[in-house]
C-alpha cells in the first residue's frame, strides 16, 4: 500500500485492524504529504509531535484489541475547532497566537476514538466566506485544475482547507463547520463528501462561534461510508452545550444498505433558479433518474418561501456574528493594538478591531449591528426570524406529506478561480449559498455527494436533505447516489 494517504477511512480501518497497516507508518505518510503540500496552503499548522504521540497510542490500542472505528486514522481539523495547546486562530488576525487551554467537545470525541491530529486547516475568517479568500493565512487552493487552465481554483469556503486536504489526499478525513453551506459547498467544489448534521447533533462547545443558531460541525471525507463512520464518533449529547440534543447516536454506517426502494424523494420547484447552468440542471435530472432506477419515487414539491432564504440568512447570520464577535476587544485574549498614552478604552477597542478583523468580517459585523439597532430591529431582524419560521414550516409540511428526503443541486456552479470574484458585488458571492442556506435556517441535515464533472473536468455535487435527526436515512440515500454515479475522478497532482 504505497499511497497510504489516498486510502479511505474504511479501508485504512480494515488494514489497521488486520495488521496490514501500521498506525505510526500511516501517520508519517500523511505528515509527509502535508509537508509537501505548501502550494495548496491547506494547513495553518502541522501538529507532528501530537500526531506521533497519538499514533503510538493508537498502535498500542490496536495491538491490545481495543480498536474503535477511528483508531489510528489521521485527520485534519478546521482552524475553528479549539485543540488544546495548538494555535487556533479561526483564520483571523485578531486571534493571533491564541492557543486554547481546552479541547473542543468534537475533537475530544475524535481523540477518544483513537483519531490522529495531523494539523489545523485553513478557512475563511471566522467562517465568513464561500471561497477561503478571507483567511488571514491567504487562500487555500483546490487540488483541481480546469482542463487547459493552470489558474488556481478555490476549494470553496469556509471549510476550504478541509476540502483541499481531503481531496488532495493529505489526510483521510477532516472536520468542517456549516453555517450556510460551508461543508457542503466546498465538498461539491472538490469532489468529496460533506455532511451537515441536524442542528444539535454535534456539540458546538469549543468551536469559535459565527452564528450560534446556525453553526453545526460535520465530517468531510472521501466517501459516504467514511462520513458515516466519522459522524458517529463526532456526534453525541454534551452537557456543556445547551443546544446539544440528548438523543442516542445511531450506527450510521450500519444503515448503508443502498436500498431506497419505496422512498419518496422530493424535487423542489423553487430550486430551479433563473440562470442555472445547463450542466447543473442536467446533473440534477440525472440524480433523480438514478434514484428512480434504484426503486425510489421522485415527487415534485413546493417550498414556497425558499426565495426569501438568502435575504433572511444574511440578516440573521450577521446579527448573531456582531454579537458573538463583540468579545474580541483586545482586553482578554488575542491581538491587542498599541495605543497612545492617554487614549481610553474605546480607542483600544477601535484600533484592535480595525487591525484584527478583515474586510468581510467588518462588513458582516456592521450589517449585523445595523439590523439589531433601535428602530431597525423589527424591520429587519424580527422579520427575518419570522421568515425563518415559514421556511422551517415549508419543510415540515412536505415531510408530513410522506417525503423521505429532498434532492437538489449542491452549488449553482463548479469551482471558480481564485480572484475571479474579487470585483463582484458581495451579493454575487453570497449566491453560492443559494441551495444550502435553507437547510441551516430549518436546522435540517444535508449531505453533498460528488456525482459528475462539468465540461472543464471539475467536480459537481448533488445535495440530499434529510428529515430532522434522520441522518442515517439521508446517508443511505446519498450512498445510493454515490454507487449509481460511480464518481471516481481525482485531481492530477501538480503541487
Amino acid at each position: 500500500m504505497a499511497d497510504l494517504p489516498g486510502l479511505t477511512i474504511a479501508a485504512a480501518r480494515e488494514g489497521l485492524r488486520s495488521g496490514a497497516i501500521d498506525a505510526v507508518e500511516l501517520t508519517e505518510a500523511c505528515l509527509s504529504a502535508a509537508e509537501a503540500s505548501a502550494p495548496l496552503n491547506a494547513f495553518t499548522a502541522l501538529t507532528a509531535d501530537l500526531a506521533r504521540g497519538q499514533a503510538r497510542a493508537a498502535a498500542a490500542r490496536l495491538g491490545a484489541g481495543d480498536a474503535p472505528d477511528l483508531c489510528g486514522i489521521p485527520l485534519g481539523i478546521k482552524d475553528l475547532f479549539c485543540v488544546e495547546g495548538v494555535r487556533s486562530q479561526a483564520g483571523s488576525t485578531i486571534l493571533s497566537d491564541f492557543a486554547p487551554p481546552y479541547e473542543s467537545s468534537v475533537t475530544r470525541r475524535l481523540w477518544d476514538a483513537g483519531a490522529v491530529c495531523i494539523g489545523k486547516l485553513n478557512m475563511d475568517e471566522f467562517a465568513m466566506g464561500s471561497s477561503n479568500e478571507t483567511s488571514c493565512y491567504g487562500p487555500a487552493v483546490s487540488p483541481w485544475r480546469r482542463a487547459g487552465d493552470n489558474r488556481g481554483l478555490t476549494p470553496g469556503g469556509s471549510s476550504g482547507g478541509s476540502a483541499a486536504a481531503v481531496a488532495g489526499d493529505l489526510v483521510l478525513g477532516a472536520t468542517g463547520t456549516d453555517t450556510g453551506g460551508s461543508i457542503r459547498q466546498p465538498a461539491a467544489f472538490t469532489g468529496i463528501v460533506g455532511v451537515k448534521p441536524t442542528y444539535g447533533r454535534c456539540s458546538r462547545w469549543g468551536i469559535v462561534a459565527f452564528a450560534s443558531s446556525l453553526d453545526q460541525a460535520g465530517p468531510m471525507t472521501k466517501s459516504v461510508r467514511d462520513a458515516a463512520i466519522m459522524l458517529r464518533a463526532m456526534a453525541g449529547h454534551d452537557p456543556k452545550d445547551s443546544t446539544s440534543a440528548d438523543l442516542p447516536v445511531p450506527d450510521f454506517e450500519a444503515a448503508l444498505s443502498g436500498d431506497v426502494r419505496g422512498k419518496r424523494i422530493g424535487i423542489p420547484t423553487e430550486y430551479r433558479v433563473e440562470g442555472m447552468p445547463p450542466e447543473i440542471e442536467a446533473l440534477w435530472h440525472r440524480g433523480a433518474e438514478m434514484l428512480r432506477d434504484a426503486g425510489a419515487e421522485t415527487v415534485d414539491i413546493s417550498l414556497p418561501h425558499t426565495k426569501y432564504a438568502l435575504p433572511a440568512y444574511y440578516v440573521i447570520a450577521p446579527a448573531e456574528a456582531s454579537s458573538n464577535l463583540a468579545r474580541y476587544d483586545g482586553v482578554r485574549y488575542g491581538r491587542r493594538a498599541k495605543i497612545a498614552a492617554g487614549d481610553g478604552i474605546t480607542r483600544l477597542y477601535e484600533r484592535t478591531r480595525a487591525e484584527g478583523f478583515g474586510a468581510e468580517v467588518k462588513r458582516r459585523v456592521m450589517i449585523g449591528t445595523y439590523v439589531l439597532s433601535a428602530g431597525y430591529y423589527d424591520a429587519y431582524y424580527l422579520r427575518a426570524q419570522k421568515v425563518r419560521t415559514l421556511i422551517k414550516r415549508d419543510f415540515e409540511t412536505v415531510f408530513a406529506q410522506g417525503i423521505d428526503a429532498i434532492l437538489t443541486p449542491a452549488t449553482p456552479s463548479a469551482a471558480f478561480a481564485i480572484g475571479e470574484m474579487a470585483d463582484a458585488d458581495p451579493v454575487q458571492m453570497y449566491l453560492n449559498d443559494v441551495f444550502t442556506v435553507t437547510v441551516n435556517l430549518a436546522g435540517l441535515p444535508g449531505a453533498s455527494v460528488p456525482a459528475g464533472v462539468d465540461a472543464r473536468g471539475l467536480p459537481l455535487g448533488l445535495q440530499v436533505i434529510g428529515r430532522p435527526w434522520e441522518e442515517a436515512e439521508m446517508l443511505n440515500i446519498a450512498f445510493a447516489i454515490e454507487g449509481a454515479a460511480g464518481f471516481a475522478a481525482k485531481p492530477e497532482k501538480w503541487w
